[in-house]
Order: C-alpha cells, then structure tokens, then sequence
C-alpha cells in the first residue's frame, strides 16, 4: 500500500510490500499546494482552517485547485510532487480528467476550487456564461456555487434581484446608487448553500468563509463597490455595460438551495452541466464507484479527518482545510473518516 499524507508539513509514507515502487507514469490522487491570495477585504481564518501556521497577512482566497492562466497548481505529494496541473492535462488527458471532459473542455481543466474568508463586502458583481465570455475574453464563463462554512453573527450575502428588474432599471439604479436595494439579501449561516448560474448578480458579505466551486475563468464584471476609494482617492473601475448585457433579470422566489442532511450517504447540494456537487457527512467507511462516470473526482475537506484509498490501494490522508483530486482513470474508492469527517465531493457529469 503506498499512503500519501498532504499537510503543512509533507510525509510521504512509501509501505512496498504490495507497490514496491509507484512508477512516475502512474496516475494516483493528487493534492496540490494552495495558492494564497493576500488581499485588502481578507481575514485571519484560512490559515488556521488548513493546518498553517498563521500570520498578520489579510488572505482572503486560497485556490486549492486551479488552471487559470499563472496560476498553476502544483502537486503536492508524490512521485508527481512539482508538476503543476497544465503539465498534467496535456501529458495524461482522459486518464487524468475523462474523455468526455476532454472533448467538452479541451486542454483547460474545467473547475477552479476556493476557500474565501471575507472581512469586508466584497463588490456587487456578475460573470458573463460562456456565449459571452467566449465573445467578448476568449474564455469560458462563470457558473459557480458557495457552500458556506462557517459565518459570524448576521453575517449576509447578495444573491440575485429581490424586485422584478430591467436593463433600464439596472442602469437607473447605477445612476443613483440604489443598486444594493433591488437585491435579494441573505443572512447566513454554516452549511447554507447558494447556486450562482452565470448572469446571477452576487456578493459575499463581511464575516463569510466559503468554500466556492466555479468554472475556471477569471471574469468579473463589477457593478458596484459601495463607493469605497483607495489610499490616493480613487474609486475601483465599474463595469456597468457589459455587466448590462451579461444579467439574468428573472427573479425566483428564493436563490438559496434547500437540501436535507443524511449522514453516511452522499446529498446533492447542486446539479448542472458544468458540475455536480455532493455533501458527504461521514462516520462510517462510504465506497464510491466510479466506473461509469469518464470525469475527475474532487473531495474538499470541510471538517475532520478522512482516508481515502483508491482502486489500487493508494491511501492519501487528508485534514479540515485540504482538497484531493482523484484522476478519471481511477474506477472506485473507498473514504474512511478519522472520526467523523465532512466533505464536498464535486465531478463533471455527463453532457446535458
């Protein structure tokens, strides 16, 4: 059995009775190093929420899995341990992601993970879908969803209209900067759900840790920054015109998710074609087959502790805080909590 255990520090525990030496052309889970992203609204809690040493920085996102443009993740354990995940996808393709990803996404791997702790409001924001982003930036949208993991007392967040809206009313409540009032506002809690199709005007609010799944682009249209200025007086560019033509202006009853907690069993939180997303609360040993998904699997660590081993017997240890990618050419495994563990568990479905 060969067991990789990813934290702050590294071990690699290599046992070569059964795998005597795991060839570097052999794909297996893979963990990567976060990529910290220190910004003005950042908060405290991300590095102690992974394992990390804290310090006085303000990280406000980690990305746990990426391939946007220079930003690359890296392997973090292993005998893939340095290569990032564009090395990756164009030397093992289908093996790593599914042949039908591959043929859907092309070479560009299609999830971006996040962890964001928001001591601030975060602007008033939407992202284009992928007609226009492929129109207008050569790049996919951005359909994302938010699954809140912990939030301070009358923490909120925006999320779509609360009042029918236009184009034209849009633009009036610019003018006037009214804008904050025509959206539907929320006051959360740990483990509220929120799906954000692309065109769905949003915000994160102050005293929100996330975790965020969403199509990798780096697109954003800003609308509003509650007139916030920096040091030299400046106010952050709005991007009121394209942001028009980018809105969906239907309103819905309620833009949060409802679902019912089950323990020992997987819960859909959200379902589209860009991903699926599942909820693992887990005290007991889950197996997954995943033999007839042809997609990557990703697990995000939200609580405890879990033990993940793979059809070929690899075991990667993962904590509160940290993310796996388990490659497409894996048919099954087996997740085995440390006490009890939650997880989310995302993948690509088939095309819809």
């Amino acid at each position: 059995m060969t067991t990789f255990a990813p934290s702050s520090d590294i071990h690699i525990y290599l046992h070569d009775i059964i795998h005597p030496i795991m060839s570097i052309n052999k794909l297996y889970p893979l963990t990567f190093e976060p990529l910290l992203k220190e910004v003005i609204w950042g908060g405290s809690a991300i590095r102690p929420f992974k394992g990390l040493t804290p310090d006085d920085k303000k990280v406000g996102e980690s990305w746990e899995i990426s391939h946007v443009d220079d930003n690359y993740s890296v392997v973090a354990a292993g005998p893939l341990a340095g290569k990032n995940l564009d090395e990756l996808i164009h030397t093992y393709g289908e093996e790593l992601v599914g042949k039908s990803v591959l043929e859907r996404f092309g070479r560009r791997f299609p999830l971006l993970i996040k962890f964001i702790d928001a001591r601030d409001y975060l602007s008033i924001q939407v992202h284009p879908d992928d007609a226009l982003g492929l129109k207008r930036h050569n790049s996919f949208g951005k359909t994302e969803m938010w699954y809140v993991i912990n939030a301070t007392p009358g923490a909120k967040l925006y999320s779509g209209f609360a009042v029918q809206s236009s184009p034209e009313d849009y633009v009036r409540r610019i003018e006037e900067g009214t804008i904050v009032e025509a959206l539907a506002e929320y006051e959360v809690n740990a483990g509220d759900v929120f799906f954000l199709p692309a065109g769905r005007v949003h915000a994160i609010g102050a005293g929100c840790f996330i975790a965020e799944i969403q199509q990798t682009s780096n697109i954003t249209y800003r609308i509003y920054d509650y007139d916030r200025t920096d040091a030299a007086g400046n106010k952050r560019e709005l991007h009121t015109e394209l942001a028009k033509d980018a809105i969906d202006y239907h309103l819905e009853d309620d833009y949060r998710t409802a679902y019912t907690p089950q323990v020992d069993a997987p819960v859909e939180l959200v379902s589209c074609r860009y991903f699926e997303t599942n909820l693992l609360d887990l005290d007991a040993p889950l197996a997954r087959d995943w033999s007839q998904l042809d997609s990557f699997v990703i697990y995000i660590c939200m609580e405890g502790g879990v033990r993940l081993t793979d059809a070929d017997g690899t075991v990667v240890e993962l904590h509160q805080g940290q993310s796996v990618l388990v490659p497409a050419s894996n048919p099954s495994l087996t997740l085995t909590p440390v006490g009890k563990v939650k997880l989310l568990e995302t993948y690509i479905p088939a095309a819809k």
